[in-house]
């Protein structure tokens, strides 16, 4: 266990005017807190922000820092407030703690876990940006937690494993804190994947024992090499290739583990970059490069700051190793990442400048994220940007553009400035004109052709790469939408008024539309017009709001239900499905995914046709997504059991070739009371029959029994709903 005056002598041997008096006093407060708390582990819960601060110490961070990262779970765990640590500690050191605080304590709009953790990134990445100790100190808790896992039941230690390899590891590295972030997936891997971690282990063990005595040969060799050349070292390491490191690659590549160049890899570190060159000219004029394996991370670093020489060669007897040559300042940026640059003193905040290149994906990402309404979306391009794997291209000037693999021009105009982007026709790619769904490569100059009359294409949603490009071309093409939605619904409001010979323009200009906008849920009369064009609120409800009492009277009388209403009423034969708010909307089913009664559905208000509604399982879901303002919710009427209309849902099944299988399902269809449509029968190229049904289904209730019923069925290996029939109901 680690103790509370260890961690003081580490803080003052590299920052002799410490606030030794907060550390202590935030240590005795989170010891008098935590009191009779145990981890998992059976130890006082204590151990656990000790080690939280030890980790920061190590680092090199500041007072505020290591006492957030001792009272870092009190506000969660204990009956403390976070203005009760701001008394006592500060606002500095309450701000880092309210950002490491548990999304359990902040208010959800959904109770979705993608929405948890959308809302959760938010909130992290906007206090990253505030000060940087509020990520540093939740890696660290990650770390202790990670360290720890083994005494968490299966469940949790799965649960969390996933997460840290999926969010927290990517973090880390981003900020270029290859140690954390090495670690953290070594732990995730040995708990995600056990069996592979083992076997992968004990493979390495015994290659580790043969290997140990060529890594010391080489860094001999290595060392008097360089001596003769006349250039200083500071450091020779060498080591063998991590285990989650050496999994991915044996997965990624399909290769074995003889395949693998980098197994065995030696760091050389040296006083100045042409020190760097110069050494590795030493190493090729030794031993033989492996072709194309030589990488000038130097003249053009990683984005999260990374800058290395790495290059592959063959040794003696043909064992191939990898070599990493860079300076000292190099190497602590690659261990420590963003903390390196991060050293903060007592009563300074973290601050940054625009100039710091290690912080501009930070930028990028919250710019980014402000734009973004929805949860899911959001989710998406946070994971997105977590998992790059960059393409560097360059303008037609020379500057250099990062890009993740797979982008395209229409990403680089937008990288460049968000109107070069919305006025893009075209692109050269190294001085030939290229489709502007073209995927960039490393190396090419992109010159984008723009023109001041043009605008984003829809089409660009299907191709653009980036969050920064598939944002700003959703928020044009929303807010050409809602311009045409405005145009629309003034002339359906003008046409409508026109009938009541009453003056538009003066009720235009006079505020009359303002006035009453909010009845609708409006800010304002544009956005009354707008929700008229997306067919949402009825043009003759709003005449009816700004007519006197006497001539209201007239359109109440429209309103009446026409006989063929009430008889449809009466007989149960009414829509099925309703506007939420709103009457006399056109509803229809959509063919895409053909929803029946029971499954979650939602509303897409289309151009003249009225509402489309679509299953939420719709595959076409995602694309409607992109316009959030046309949807609307709706919902299922209560229905009379006697007058339920009946959907003919086409389902494919795998089955057996054998004799009676169509009468065995026809018979088993009919057996819970069902008529089919139609039925098909075929064998596919392995023999195996498929069969494509349509039945008569009331809901999704219904549905099931018949899957259930089919899947009982002697021969039937599979059963799946089919996309796309028919959107027209029966009445039953």
């Amino acid at each position: 266990m680690i103790r509370f005056e260890d961690l003081l002598e580490k803080v003052r041997a590299y920052s002799p005017d410490a606030d030794v008096e907060l550390l202590r006093k935030a240590y005795v407060f989170s010891a008098f807190e935590h009191r009779g708390q145990v981890r998992h582990s059976g130890e006082p819960y204590l151990i656990h922000p000790l080690a939280v601060a030890d980790f920061l110490a190590d680092m090199k961070l500041d007072a505020v820092a290591i006492a957030a990262g001792l009272l870092h779970d009190v506000v969660e765990d204990t009956l403390t407030t976070i203005e009760r640590i701001q008394e006592l500690f500060g606002p500095e050191v309450a701000h880092v703690v309210e950002g490491v605080t548990k999304i359990s304590a902040i208010p959800l709009s959904s109770s979705s876990s993608e929405e948890r953790q959308a809302e959760n990134f938010r909130k992290m990445l906007l206090a990253m940006v505030d000060d940087i100790r509020v990520i540093l100190v939740k890696l660290a808790d990650r770390l202790h937690n990670m360290r720890t896992l083994h005494h968490l039941p299966e469940e949790r230690r799965v649960k969390i494993a996933q997460e840290t390899r999926d969010i927290y590891a990517p973090i880390a590295n981003r900020l270029g804190m290859s140690k954390i972030k090495n670690e953290l997936e070594e732990l995730a891997f040995k708990y995600l994947e056990p069996t592979a971690y083992e076997s992968l282990r004990l493979v390495v063990e015994k290659r580790r024992r043969a290997t140990e005595g060529m890594i010391e040969d080489l860094k001999n060799t290595v060392s008097a090499k360089l001596a003769e050349a006349q250039i200083p070292v500071i450091e020779i390491d060498g080591r063998i290739k991590r285990l989650f490191s050496i999994h991915q690659k044996l997965k990624r590549q399909k290769i074995e583990l003889d395949q693998v160049y980098d197994l065995v890899a030696l760091r050389i570190v040296t006083q100045s970059v042409k020190d760097c060159y110069g050494a590795l000219g030493i190493i090729h004029q030794t031993w033989s490069p492996v072709p194309g394996r030589i990488k000038d991370f130097i003249a053009m670093p990683r984005p999260n700051g990374y800058q290395s020489l790495h290059t592959s060669v063959v040794g003696d007897g043909g064992v191939p190793f990898e070599v990493q040559i860079r300076t000292r300042e190099m190497q602590s940026i690659a261990e420590e990442g963003i903390a390196a640059h991060w050293k903060y003193k007592e009563g300074r905040r973290g601050t940054h400048t625009d100039e710091d290149e290690a912080f501009v994906w930070l930028k990028r990402l919250v710019e980014w994220q402000q734009e973004v309404k929805d949860s899911r979306e959001f989710l998406d391009s946070l994971k997105l940007d977590l998992y790059p794997k960059e393409v560097y291209c360059f303008t037609p000037k020379g500057k250099v553009i990062e890009l993740p693999r797979g982008a395209t021009p229409v990403d680089f105009a937008f990288m460049i400035h968000t109107q070069v982007g919305l006025t893009c026709i075209g692109a050269k790619v190294n001085s030939r004109i290229v489709p502007l769904k073209y995927q960039l490569r490393n190396g090419d100059v992109v010159d984008i052709m723009t023109s001041p009359s043009a605008h984003p294409s829809r089409d660009w949603m299907n191709f653009a790469k980036t969050s920064r490009a598939r944002s700003k071309i959703r928020h044009y093409l929303a807010e050409s939408e809602r311009a045409t939605a405005v145009e629309l619904g003034k002339k359906l409001f003008e046409k409508e008024a026109d009938r009541f010979r009453l003056n538009t323009k003066k009720m235009l200009s006079n505020g009359d539309l303002d006035r009453i906008a909010n009845d609708y849920g409006a800010a304002r009369a544009d956005d009354l017009l707008a929700a008229i064009g997306y067919g949402k609120v009825l043009p003759r409800n709003v005449i009816a709001k700004l007519l006197p009492p006497d001539r209201a009277a007239e359109i109440e009388q429209e309103k009446r239900p026409t006989l063929k209403q009430v008889v449809k009423r009466a007989l149960g034969l009414q829509d099925r499905i309703v506007v939420k708010g709103i009457d006399d909307v056109m509803v229809y089913r959509a063919r895409c995914c053909n929803p029946i009664r029971g499954e979650e559905i939602t509303g897409y208000i289309t151009r003249g046709k009225g509402v489309a509604v679509h299953s939420n399982r719709c595959p076409n879901m995602p694309g409607l997504l992109v316009n959030p303002e046309r949807l609307i919710e709706v919902e299922w009427m209560k229905s009379d059991p006697k007058h339920e209309s009946a959907y003919p849902v086409t389902m494919r099944l795998v089955t057996e070739d054998r004799p009676g299988m169509v009468a065995d399902v026809t018979q088993a269809i009919a057996g819970v009371g069902t008529n089919i449509r139609d039925i098909r029968a075929s064998l596919d190229n392995e023999g195996r029959g498929q069969l494509v049904l349509t039945a008569e289904i009331f809901d999704l209730k219904h549905l099931e029994k018949i899957v259930g019923a089919l899947k009982s069925v002697r021969g039937v290996m599979d059963v799946e709903r089919a996309v796309g029939e028919p959107a027209q109901a029966l009445t039953t």
